[in-house]
């Protein structure tokens, strides 16, 4: 199922795959990769992050939990850089907890 956001970012797939815990894909260009994944941390309720290229192979797993922030994060946006230069477009596979 598909739902807009906000212009240029899109949901693509959203599933349930537990109790409390929500699956949504998006499509991010490379150029935003490193933007979009700080957008989503910011949030909050983010249980972990999966970065997958085109073929749907998973390139990089973040997982997050509750106190990771900012120093700690710092290999994680380098590694993202790198990863992003290397092709057009991404999916972001990120596992949210619901209330």
């Amino acid at each position: 199922m598909a739902e807009s956001t906000a212009p240029g970012r899109a949901i693509i797939m959203t599933t349930t795959t537990e109790e409390n815990v929500r699956t949504e894909e998006h499509m991010v260009a490379g150029d935003r990769l490193v933007e979009r994944i700080k957008e989503l941390v910011r949030q909050g309720n983010i249980r972990r992050i999966h970065v997958k290229n085109m073929e749907g192979r998973t390139l990089l797993e973040i997982p997050l939990t509750i106190g990771v922030v900012g120093a700690v994060l710092i290999p994680v946006w380098v590694a993202l850089g790198a990863i992003a230069a290397l092709a057009a477009s991404y999916t972001i596979e990120v596992e949210k907890l619901e209330p």
